[in-house]
């Protein structure tokens, strides 16, 4: 308070100005949802590890094995991820070879995802049509061969 003129007024902050950056983030907020992303994939695979899918009864069936006895590509999903999580490398890529590649792969993007966090750079994920189109392309040969007479090696 000002003896002469009364109680000063206070002044809010002046606006930013238009393109300039905010100010960046504290890192354990960057890191949070990457952390919370990890805890969650460590969770489902500690309970895939501790659950045995090849015991009967305690996941579903694929509904379409169930119906029409083919493979999709996600069969042997569990079974594959309870031997990754075992250490049993060979028979996780028996299982399901695709998804040992998935398992590799969101480990590189989210390694990658927490290095931009930490060095304070947005993380832009943007794979274009031509990457994009050959994991399709991969996937759908995937499912087709495993489904071929020739390509029981990739039954789950």
């Amino acid at each position: 308070m000002n003896a002469d003129r009364g109680p000063v007024p206070v002044q809010p902050a002046p606006p930013a100005a238009p393109g300039a950056a905010a100010p960046p983030r504290p890192l354990w907020r960057r890191l949070a949802v990457p952390a919370a992303t990890l805890a969650a994939v460590a969770a489902a695979f500690a309970y895939v590890g501790a659950v045995d899918p090849n015991e009967p009864g305690h996941y579903p069936v694929c509904p379409l094995y169930r119906f029409t006895g083919l493979y999709c590509p996600g069969c042997g999903g569990l079974r594959s991820a309870h031997a990754f999580v075992h250490g049993d490398l060979l028979t996780a890529l028996h299982d399901n070879a695709g998804g040992v590649a998935a398992y590799v792969a969101f480990a590189a993007l989210w390694t990658a995802w927490v290095v931009q966090e930490v060095r304070g750079r947005p993380v832009r994920l943007d794979p274009g049509r031509v990457p994009a189109a050959v994991a399709g392309a991969l996937l759908l040969v995937f499912t087709v061969v495993r489904n071929l007479p020739f390509g029981g090696w990739l039954h789950p």
